[in-house]
């Protein structure tokens, strides 16, 4: 069953666990799982999804219950009303506040995206970036005497492909078991030291104005205890309030 967040008579939020695709894809042939049609099967109704998170990313996502609704909110998205936050566990000791705006080239799929254009301009893409909280772990890595982490919240301005990941990694802090935008050798040291084996990026809470009911919605999805877990090894505290 899908932990469902929110829900009224035109929407519905759930908190889509990192693995999960959104909705079925023929890159991932063999998939059998899919929020999507989990989702409808759980509701015994259809659902439309409004926008989408990374096959690897957990947290808020959100659904409307009919294509009207669905029409209303894209307007929403479109019209740039939407909040969203996001956590994100990263290499190093990330800077205590900044903005990263740097325009990025659209990644495209070698089979999905073959009749796109590939020359297409960079777009602008700016990320709000926050250090929340630091820790140092006295294990020799590399050259370096210990290993850095820093927890940072994400504010997205724009929606790009992959935007957080590749802002942070420009940063020189990519995420924690971020495979195509990361350090492969803290990702393995990560997993011989933590055993938890995932993208460590979370929406964590997603905020609109409801378009029939003009009344302010904010979302909220815990982290799980596996998180919290590796949160209170790295000194942090293992209690979701103090996430939120």
């Amino acid at each position: 069953m899908l932990e469902i967040l929110y829900q009224d008579e035109h929407y519905v939020a759930i908190n889509k666990p990192s693995g999960l695709l959104v909705h079925r894809s023929f890159l991932d042939k063999r998939e059998t799982q899919f929020a999507m049609q989990m989702l409808r099967d759980q509701l015994d109704q259809h659902v439309f999804p409004v926008h989408r998170l990374d096959r690897p990313t957990s947290g808020v996502l959100l659904f409307a219950l009919s294509s009207e609704a669905a029409r209303a909110m894209n307007e929403v998205f479109i019209a740039g009303k939407i909040k969203k936050r996001y956590l994100a566990l990263t290499r190093g000791f990330a800077p205590d506040s900044k903005l990263v705006d740097k325009p990025l080239k659209e990644e495209l799929d070698k089979i999905a995206d073959k009749f796109a254009d590939q020359n297409k301009a960079p777009q602008e893409a700016q990320t709000q970036v926050n250090c929340l909280a630091q820790a140092t772990l006295p294990i020799a890595f590399g050259k370096y005497p210990s290993i850095r982490y820093s927890l940072v919240e994400c504010f997205p301005h724009t929606g790009r492909k992959h935007q957080i990941r590749r802002h942070l990694n420009h940063l020189t802090h990519p995420i924690i078991g971020d495979v195509n935008h990361g350090d492969n050798k803290h990702n393995h040291f990560f997993v011989e030291h933590f055993g938890l084996r995932r993208l460590m990026l979370f929406a964590t809470r997603l905020e609109f104005v409801h378009p029939y009911t003009n009344v302010e919605i904010s979302i909220t999805a815990d982290l799980g205890e596996d998180t919290l877990a590796v949160f209170s090894r790295l000194g942090w505290s293992d209690n979701e309030k103090d996430y939120k």
